[in-house]
């Protein structure tokens, strides 16, 4: 941290992002956060949901005094709010940083401007939800999770170490990358399978056009493994064409690898297929169960319940009395005299392990 008096935050885009930044800052000792807010209808949800000391609709007042200033903005608003603030008489030793899940144009937009007195670094949150807005804010939100900053060449060291002190009211795992390397491993393992999401279920979608049967059967794990593609068509168009030079060559690798499976079933090569599986399996269950990622996770539970009356009540009632809190029930199955199928979502790991426990102890069969 640092060794003035009172550390002035700024965030730009109080939503979910910049509502649970500000929610991990705000009663800290000696810190005080201000959101900007471009709308009154929105700066009023901001006050009313309480995450930051103070909401301003004016740039210039949000960033006058401002030793960190948090651009929570979208990824296509990005260079036009840095732009923007190169305009402006920011504070000396001012750090400027964003949240956008693509670091390298927006390191060469910052690296081309005059910041007076002021540094940009990029940073990238792996952490989501699939909510939004500042009402999902959380101060857990990034709890565990891995935060990227992306530094350019040139930004002292001291100011990348005062930006991971602050940050560890997050109790986020602060690492460094490159901007340029960042883009192609987000690109990898967040980009690249929405894409794959969003493609398989248009094509699914054009079959059912000719037959209703393929949406009343795609229900349980179809709508688990491609629930990514209901994400914000407007966010993910900016993502993706800010990032285009990497998604282009991952799109033409993942092509060579759906041709490699074609090649197996024509030539009926079932030993290969077969070591397909067994390779991604191997490498999927050495992937950390206990960290969040870029994907935001899911907290379900799974019951099996007898098509009784009363029993959803009388699940939710017990967890109700031990103060878990449910966000959503979904009925997968349930008819007479066959066992019915509950699931069960949680806001974060902890809500579900204790639903979890309790659930078992009172003789319920549970499973993920």
């Amino acid at each position: 941290m640092t060794n003035k008096t009172t550390t002035n935050i700024a965030i730009f885009g109080v939503g979910l992002i910049g509502g649970s930044l500000a929610l991990c800052f705000k009663g800290k000792p000696g810190i005080t956060v201000t959101g900007y807010a471009h709308r009154q209808d929105y700066a009023d949800q901001v006050i009313a949901r309480g995450v930051v000391d103070h909401v301003t609709l004016s740039p210039e007042e949000a960033a006058r005094n401002a030793d960190f200033i948090f651009l929570c903005v979208p990824v296509g608003s990005l260079e036009s709010y840095i732009t923007l603030l190169s305009t402006l008489q920011l504070k000396p030793g001012c750090i400027i940083t964003d949240v956008g899940s693509t670091k390298a144009s927006i390191a060469e937009c910052a690296s081309k401007l005059v910041l007076k007195d002021a540094c940009f670094i990029g940073g990238h949150p792996m952490a989501g939800s699939e909510r939004s807005g500042v009402g999902a804010a959380s101060s857990l939100l990034f709890e565990n999770a891995y935060y990227v900053l992306t530094p350019a060449d040139g930004v002292e060291e001291d100011k990348v170490s005062e930006l991971a002190d602050l940050l560890s009211h997050t109790r986020a795992h602060v690492v460094t990358v490159e901007p340029y390397l960042h883009d192609q491993i987000v690109g990898a393992i967040s980009h690249l399978p929405h894409i794959i999401a969003v493609a398989l279920v248009n094509q699914i979608c054009g079959y059912n056009e000719d037959n209703s049967l393929y949406q009343t059967l795609a229900a349980g794990g179809f709508r688990d493994i491609t629930r990514i593609a209901s994400s914000d068509p407007v966010v993910w168009r900016d993502i993706l064409l800010n990032n285009r030079t990497v998604m282009l060559p991952l799109l033409e690798d993942w092509n060579k690898g759906i041709v490699q499976f074609m090649n197996m079933l024509r030539s009926e090569d079932g030993s290969s297929i077969e070591e397909a599986f067994r390779r991604a399996g191997e490498f999927r269950n050495e992937l950390p169960e206990r960290r969040k990622g870029v994907i935001a996770s899911q907290y379900d539970l799974y019951l099996d319940v007898p098509d009784h009356p009363g029993i959803i009540g009388r699940i939710t009632t017990e967890l109700g009395q031990n103060s878990i809190n449910l966000s959503n029930i979904q009925i997968i199955e349930s008819r007479e005299d066959v066992p019915g199928l509950m699931r069960l979502s949680f806001r974060n790991e902890r809500e579900q392990e204790r639903a979890k426990d309790l659930l078992l102890s009172r003789g319920y069969m549970v499973y993920h």
